[in-house]
């Protein structure tokens, strides 16, 4: 009885395995395949669903320096339906793509600073959030120089805009739309949007200057982004209570080392200017102690961790709990709630 059961299974899968070989190599097979893939492919996330409270997206967690698998600094912030997008780093608009963020939604961009690592992809974003139906122009808030940037990113794309209208017509993409607005956003100002609240505040990064970082609170949760930032009495009064801060932070120890490999080349002063504007790790447990912040989470990562060996260094002295976040990582804040939700990609 059992080898006739063996036998019969056994049979089953030679069949199975027969049929698939059939589908795989068959034009009809192939195309049923494709288009059960691609459906499945554009369905988004169940974990981009609609949050009571606030949501968070990391875009993109790296700084300059480059590391595989990791965008430039971006963070998207949904608060109901609506999409914020904290910086726009290069890379970023790309895993906005593959994370299917609902573009349609996209509100505004706030940018902290200038620096070419945080605004590099706002006209992919503009281009992206247009095409999936944007219903209004995509404004640009930032502190003193953001008409600047929004001017000249327009000037430089007017031809691609130009191009895309010819192709796709006027009522698929209204020119109006494809053109950026700036408004600006000076340290200390708060935007109030119904149950949201956006607030700017002062950073260090000297010696560039503006920077700002945004506080969100919605529904009684509370993000901080602090852009570009060292440890400051005013960045800890912005993280005061919050339930999440995502920190810029630099690993002194794995820089230096990067500083001593470079000697003698043009990155060796390159790694050395950049230890005294950026938070190093070893000062974040004082920042944690005095705002409270519920949960610690650093991007913008210098450099990005890229093996078991940095990333071990890179969390030496971190406060205990804190996160090395990843690109395509999710917080969930709900609404009557204390718990922050950590979604891994």
């Amino acid at each position: 009885m059992m080898k006739n059961v063996v036998k019969f299974l056994a049979g089953l899968s030679i069949l199975a395995i027969t049929i698939g070989i059939g589908v795989w190599n068959s034009r009809a097979g192939q195309d049923w395949l494709l288009e059960h893939a691609v459906a499945a492919a554009m369905k988004r996330p169940a974990g981009l669903g609609e949050p009571e409270g606030l949501k968070v997206f990391l875009c993109g967690t790296s700084s300059p320096l480059p590391a595989p698998g990791r965008a430039q600094a971006c963070v998207a912030v949904f608060a109901g339906k609506s999409l914020y997008l904290v910086d726009a780093g290069a890379g970023s608009a790309q895993v906005a793509a593959l994370g299917r963020l609902p573009l349609e939604h996209l509100e505004a961009v706030f940018l902290t600073h200038f620096h070419s690592d945080h605004i590099a992809a706002l006209p992919e974003f503009n281009l992206n959030s247009w095409v999936a139906g944007r219903p209004k122009p995509m404004v640009v808030f930032g502190p003193p120089g953001v008409a600047e940037i929004v001017e000249g990113l327009n000037d430089a794309y007017r031809l691609d805009l130009t191009y895309r209208v010819a192709h796709h017509g006027e009522e698929l993409l209204p020119p109006s739309l494809g053109v950026m607005e700036a408004e600006l956003m000076e340290a200390d100002t708060v935007l109030d949007r119904e149950d949201l609240t956006i607030t700017s505040f002062q950073v260090n990064h000297d010696p560039v200057r503006p920077a700002v970082g945004y506080r969100f609170d919605y529904r009684g949760r509370s993000v901080v982004i602090s852009g570009d930032a060292t440890v400051t009495p005013g960045l800890i009064d912005a993280a005061t209570g919050a339930d999440l801060l995502l920190q810029d932070s630099l690993s002194l120890p794995l820089v230096k080392s990067l500083e001593k490999a470079s000697a003698g080349s043009r990155m060796e002063k390159i790694f050395f200017d950049i230890q005294d504007y950026h938070a190093h790790t070893g000062d974040l447990s004082g920042l944690v102690a005095k705002s409270g912040v519920r949960q610690l989470a650093l991007y913008h990562l210098v450099p990005p961790p890229r093996n078991a060996l940095f990333e071990k260094i890179f969390s030496r002295d971190l406060p205990e709990g804190t996160i090395i976040s990843q690109d395509g990582m999710i917080f969930e804040l709900p609404t009557g709630s204390d718990e922050v939700i950590v979604i891994t990609p």
